[in-house]
């Protein structure tokens, strides 16, 4: 049986708060110093039971967004389980959390008790977790195996056990990755007529990583996922533009990523007035996303590879028509 909706009778140890986490206290990496680039700032946060999420705060003061997936049809992990109890306390656990409950609990606890919790055995009991509380998406789970045991050498491990590779797919969940700070030339209120557009950023963007990391019972998995700008892209928001798109690489300069289409063979030019309304003119970035299993940014990329990521930012433009000056002196006309 698939699970849809609803959740063990226990799911609130450790229940997953949603996909931002809450705030914790202690930071992945921070004794080390590892995975920190020069200067950044670090925000915090949890999901699932034991699992942290770590990010570097973008060099961009503008607003942030969580990443949007340029693959449409990507979705991160809907649950994995977490290594939880070791068999003593998984006992405590069982016996307290369904001492008096009725089926189908009294029959799973019956079954782990059958199995004497596996008290003299090495390893650890592994206990589902859900990415956020919506439960409409069915998670591979049954009703039979709402924890696993597992032993130290794992010969046929869970599929859904997190791995380095679950935990890149959160951590670039959870990454919040800054609007594209975009500063156009002559001013969103004043674009002309045949006019070309210049785009250009009021501040240099560099990469963000956010690592996702675990620590408990002995368990010790990380993955940082790393993403770098690599493109900006550039909409009129009107088919009365010639061209009505552009779209420019990121040049890394001495403060980052950075963009300026002065100069460029490709610039949005607006063919008619907007008159009494405005265009809606977008800029997008293209953020290239790689990760490593490890709390270091820089790292080893590993495989399989993570889409790319996508950053966006729109705003209302004028354009009107060039007005031409008329002077006079002495009845000559100019």
């Amino acid at each position: 049986m698939t699970l849809c909706l609803g959740s063990p009778a226990y799911a609130g140890d450790g229940q997953v708060s949603g996909d931002s986490g809450t705030t914790e206290t202690d930071q992945p990496g921070a004794e080390s110093g590892v995975g920190t680039d020069a200067g950044a700032k670090s925000g915090k946060g949890s999901i699932g039971a034991h699992i942290r999420i770590n990010q570097s705060t973008p060099a961009s003061s503008g607003a942030t967004a969580s990443a949007a997936s340029a693959d449409t049809n990507w979705e991160p992990p809907v649950c994995w389980y977490e290594p939880m109890y070791t068999p003593e306390e998984y006992e405590t656990f069982i016996k307290d959390a369904y001492g008096d409950a009725g089926e189908p609990a009294a029959s799973y606890a019956r079954k782990r008790g059958k199995e004497k919790y596996h008290k003299g055995d090495k390893g650890l009991w592994w206990q589902v977790q859900f990415r956020d509380d919506n439960f409409s998406k069915a998670c591979p789970v049954t009703t039979d195996n709402w924890e696993i045991w597992v032993p130290p050498a794992d010969p046929q491990p869970d599929p859904n056990k997190v791995t380095p590779e679950i935990l890149s797919e959160l951590a670039f969940n959870s990454t919040k990755l800054p609007s594209p700070p975009v500063e156009l030339q002559p001013r969103a209120d004043r674009l002309l007529v045949n006019l070309g557009t210049r785009v250009a950023f009021k501040g240099d963007l560099d990469r963000v990583w956010t690592t996702a990391s675990l620590d408990y019972k002995g368990v010790q998995l990380a993955a940082t996922t790393v993403a770098t700008p690599v493109a900006l892209k550039v909409e009129a928001g009107t088919a009365d533009a010639d061209p009505q798109s552009c779209t420019y690489d990121l040049v890394k300069g001495k403060g980052g990523y950075t963009a300026d289409s002065e100069g460029a063979g490709c610039n949005v030019t607006y063919l008619r007035a907007s008159g009494n309304a405005t265009y809606p003119f977008k800029a997008s970035i293209t953020w290239k996303v790689t990760w490593t299993d490890s709390v270091d940014p820089d790292g080893p990329a590993r495989q399989p590879g993570l889409p790319d990521g996508l950053s966006t930012f729109e705003q209302d433009v004028t354009v009107k028509e060039a007005q031409a000056v008329n002077r006079s002196t002495g009845g000559d006309h100019v």
